[in-house]
Protein backbone atom coordinates (compact mmCIF):
# COMPACT_ATOMS: atom_id res chain seq x y z
CA UNK A 1 0.00 0.00 0.00
CA UNK A 2 0.87 3.52 -1.06
CA UNK A 3 1.16 5.72 1.98
CA UNK A 4 0.68 9.58 0.54
CA UNK A 5 2.60 11.90 3.35
CA UNK A 6 1.43 15.34 2.89
CA UNK A 7 3.86 18.50 3.26
CA UNK A 8 1.88 21.94 4.48
CA UNK A 9 4.05 25.00 2.94
CA UNK A 10 3.50 28.72 4.18
CA UNK A 11 4.67 32.14 3.26
CA UNK A 12 7.80 32.33 5.81
CA UNK A 13 7.99 28.38 6.01
CA UNK A 14 11.88 27.48 6.73
CA UNK A 15 13.46 26.29 4.32
CA UNK A 16 15.14 22.96 5.89
CA UNK A 17 12.29 22.52 8.19
CA UNK A 18 10.13 22.27 4.80
CA UNK A 19 13.23 20.66 2.55
CA UNK A 20 14.68 18.10 5.03
CA UNK A 21 11.43 16.13 5.70
CA UNK A 22 10.79 16.23 1.96
CA UNK A 23 13.88 15.25 0.93
CA UNK A 24 13.73 12.09 3.30
CA UNK A 25 10.79 11.12 2.07
CA UNK A 26 11.13 11.61 -1.52
CA UNK A 27 14.74 9.71 -0.91
CA UNK A 28 12.93 6.95 0.73
CA UNK A 29 10.92 6.11 -2.40
CA UNK A 30 13.56 6.38 -4.18
CA UNK A 31 15.83 3.67 -2.01
CA UNK A 32 13.22 1.50 -1.86
CA UNK A 33 12.46 1.54 -5.89
CA UNK A 34 15.80 0.98 -6.60
CA UNK A 35 15.95 -1.96 -3.16
CA UNK A 36 12.68 -3.35 -5.11
CA UNK A 37 12.15 -2.68 -8.76
CA UNK A 38 8.94 -4.78 -8.82
CA UNK A 39 7.47 -3.42 -5.85
CA UNK A 40 4.46 -0.65 -5.78
CA UNK A 41 5.33 2.47 -4.17
CA UNK A 42 5.43 2.83 -0.32
CA UNK A 43 5.50 6.95 -0.52
CA UNK A 44 4.07 9.38 -2.40
CA UNK A 45 4.69 13.04 -0.98
CA UNK A 46 2.62 16.07 -1.68
CA UNK A 47 2.71 19.30 -1.41
CA UNK A 48 -0.33 21.57 -0.05
CA UNK A 49 -0.94 25.13 0.95
CA UNK A 50 -3.78 27.52 1.43
CA UNK A 51 -3.80 27.99 -1.92
CA UNK A 52 -1.97 26.06 -5.23
CA UNK A 53 0.78 28.17 -6.75
CA UNK A 54 4.37 29.56 -5.28
CA UNK A 55 5.02 30.24 -1.72
CA UNK A 56 7.72 31.92 -0.34
CA UNK A 57 9.58 31.05 1.86
CA UNK A 58 11.40 32.66 5.10
CA UNK A 59 14.71 33.66 3.03
CA UNK A 60 12.72 34.05 -0.22
CA UNK A 61 13.46 30.44 -1.73
CA UNK A 62 9.86 30.27 -3.87
CA UNK A 63 8.28 26.25 -3.40
CA UNK A 64 5.72 25.40 -5.49
CA UNK A 65 2.85 23.66 -4.12
CA UNK A 66 0.86 20.58 -5.71
CA UNK A 67 -2.85 21.29 -4.18
CA UNK A 68 -4.80 23.68 -2.07
CA UNK A 69 -6.83 23.13 1.24
CA UNK A 70 -9.49 22.48 -1.90
CA UNK A 71 -8.89 19.81 -3.82
CA UNK A 72 -5.99 18.49 -1.22
CA UNK A 73 -6.22 14.67 -1.39
CA UNK A 74 -6.92 12.45 1.66
CA UNK A 75 -3.22 12.01 3.62
CA UNK A 76 -1.82 9.44 5.66
CA UNK A 77 0.63 11.61 7.35
CA UNK A 78 0.52 15.71 7.77
CA UNK A 79 3.54 17.34 8.10
CA UNK A 80 3.72 20.96 9.50
CA UNK A 81 6.74 22.65 9.35
CA UNK A 82 8.16 25.49 11.27
CA UNK A 83 9.06 29.12 10.19
CA UNK A 84 7.74 32.60 11.08
CA UNK A 85 3.99 31.14 11.96
CA UNK A 86 2.09 34.32 13.30
CA UNK A 87 0.09 35.14 10.19
CA UNK A 88 -1.07 31.52 10.17
CA UNK A 89 -1.71 31.28 14.09
CA UNK A 90 -4.03 34.02 13.06
CA UNK A 91 -5.53 32.28 10.38
CA UNK A 92 -9.23 30.20 11.60
CA UNK A 93 -8.89 28.12 7.78
CA UNK A 94 -5.19 26.93 8.38
CA UNK A 95 -5.93 25.80 11.79
CA UNK A 96 -9.56 24.47 11.23
CA UNK A 97 -7.71 22.26 8.15
CA UNK A 98 -5.14 21.12 9.88
CA UNK A 99 -7.24 19.32 12.66
CA UNK A 100 -9.51 18.24 9.92
CA UNK A 101 -6.59 16.35 8.18
CA UNK A 102 -5.23 15.33 11.53
CA UNK A 103 -8.33 13.41 11.97
CA UNK A 104 -8.47 11.26 9.41
CA UNK A 105 -4.47 10.63 8.97
CA UNK A 106 -2.71 7.87 10.35
CA UNK A 107 0.33 10.75 11.76
CA UNK A 108 0.99 14.37 12.04
CA UNK A 109 3.76 15.65 12.50
CA UNK A 110 5.38 19.21 13.28
CA UNK A 111 9.07 20.63 12.19
CA UNK A 112 9.92 23.05 14.94
CA UNK A 113 7.86 25.95 15.23
CA UNK A 114 4.94 23.94 13.32
CA UNK A 115 4.44 22.80 16.83
CA UNK A 116 2.86 26.15 17.53
CA UNK A 117 -0.01 25.61 15.28
CA UNK A 118 -0.53 21.92 16.13
CA UNK A 119 -1.28 22.95 19.45
CA UNK A 120 -3.49 26.24 18.02
CA UNK A 121 -5.12 23.31 16.24
CA UNK A 122 -5.47 21.22 19.86
CA UNK A 123 -3.54 18.57 18.70
CA UNK A 124 -1.13 18.58 21.64
CA UNK A 125 -3.66 19.09 24.07
CA UNK A 126 -2.13 16.85 27.42
CA UNK A 127 0.60 15.47 25.19
CA UNK A 128 4.21 16.01 25.84
CA UNK A 129 5.43 17.90 22.49
CA UNK A 130 9.05 19.77 21.49
CA UNK A 131 10.01 22.70 19.33
CA UNK A 132 13.42 24.58 18.62
CA UNK A 133 15.05 25.17 21.93
CA UNK A 134 14.55 29.20 21.61
CA UNK A 135 10.94 28.54 21.35
CA UNK A 136 10.28 25.89 24.14
CA UNK A 137 9.45 28.77 26.35
CA UNK A 138 6.77 30.13 24.70
CA UNK A 139 5.18 27.33 23.70
CA UNK A 140 4.62 26.65 27.12
CA UNK A 141 3.77 30.04 27.85
CA UNK A 142 0.64 30.28 24.97
CA UNK A 143 -0.13 26.70 25.55
CA UNK A 144 0.01 25.29 29.43
CA UNK A 145 -1.88 22.75 28.67
CA UNK A 146 1.26 21.37 26.71
CA UNK A 147 3.91 19.15 28.02
CA UNK A 148 6.54 20.86 26.68
CA UNK A 149 9.52 18.42 26.33
CA UNK A 150 12.89 20.81 25.51
CA UNK A 151 15.87 18.25 26.02
CA UNK A 152 14.84 15.95 23.10
CA UNK A 153 15.09 15.87 19.62
CA UNK A 154 11.69 14.64 18.67
CA UNK A 155 8.27 13.19 20.66
CA UNK A 156 6.47 10.01 19.48
CA UNK A 157 3.07 10.02 21.41
CA UNK A 158 1.38 8.05 18.87
CA UNK A 159 -0.31 9.71 16.23
CA UNK A 160 1.11 13.08 16.88
CA UNK A 161 5.13 13.59 16.49
CA UNK A 162 6.79 16.75 16.92
CA UNK A 163 10.34 17.64 16.36
CA UNK A 164 13.06 20.06 17.72
CA UNK A 165 14.82 22.67 15.42
CA UNK A 166 15.39 22.28 11.66
CA UNK A 167 17.88 19.69 11.49
CA UNK A 168 16.06 17.68 13.99
CA UNK A 169 13.00 17.63 11.48
CA UNK A 170 15.43 15.21 9.12
CA UNK A 171 15.98 12.39 12.28
CA UNK A 172 12.00 12.84 12.81
CA UNK A 173 11.40 12.18 9.69
CA UNK A 174 13.95 9.11 9.12
CA UNK A 175 11.82 7.77 12.62
CA UNK A 176 8.34 7.82 10.58
CA UNK A 177 9.94 6.03 7.90
CA UNK A 178 11.24 3.52 10.66
CA UNK A 179 7.54 3.55 11.63
CA UNK A 180 5.96 3.35 8.66
CA UNK A 181 8.06 1.28 6.64
CA UNK A 182 10.93 -0.59 9.25
CA UNK A 183 14.30 0.20 9.94
CA UNK A 184 16.06 -0.71 6.97
CA UNK A 185 14.29 1.34 4.66
CA UNK A 186 15.44 4.30 7.35
CA UNK A 187 18.49 3.46 7.98
CA UNK A 188 19.41 3.00 3.83
CA UNK A 189 17.31 6.63 3.30
CA UNK A 190 20.07 7.81 6.02
CA UNK A 191 22.69 6.04 4.18
CA UNK A 192 22.27 7.39 0.90
CA UNK A 193 21.63 10.94 2.18
CA UNK A 194 24.92 10.44 3.99
CA UNK A 195 23.17 11.70 7.28
CA UNK A 196 24.12 10.93 10.89
CA UNK A 197 20.95 9.90 12.23
CA UNK A 198 20.40 10.82 16.38
CA UNK A 199 18.25 9.63 19.10
CA UNK A 200 15.08 11.54 19.90
CA UNK A 201 16.96 11.89 23.21
CA UNK A 202 20.00 13.08 22.12
CA UNK A 203 19.06 17.05 23.83
CA UNK A 204 17.83 19.55 21.15
CA UNK A 205 20.73 22.18 21.39
CA UNK A 206 23.89 19.83 21.59
CA UNK A 207 22.43 16.64 19.31
CA UNK A 208 25.75 15.16 19.55
CA UNK A 209 26.78 12.09 17.17
CA UNK A 210 24.58 9.17 18.51
CA UNK A 211 22.94 7.45 16.16
CA UNK A 212 19.45 6.69 16.47
CA UNK A 213 19.55 2.80 15.62
CA UNK A 214 21.76 -0.07 15.86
Amino acid sequence: MTLRIGLYAFDDVEVLDFAGPYEVFTTAERVHARLHPDAAPVLDTVVIARQAGPVRTRPGLVLHSDHSFANAPALDVLVVPGGVVEAELARPDTLAWIAATAAHARLTASVCTGAFLLAAAGLLTGRPATTHWEDTDDLQARFPQVQVRPAQRWVDTGTVVTSAGISAGIDMSLHLVRRLCGEPLALATARQMDYSWHDASCPSSNPGTRPCAS
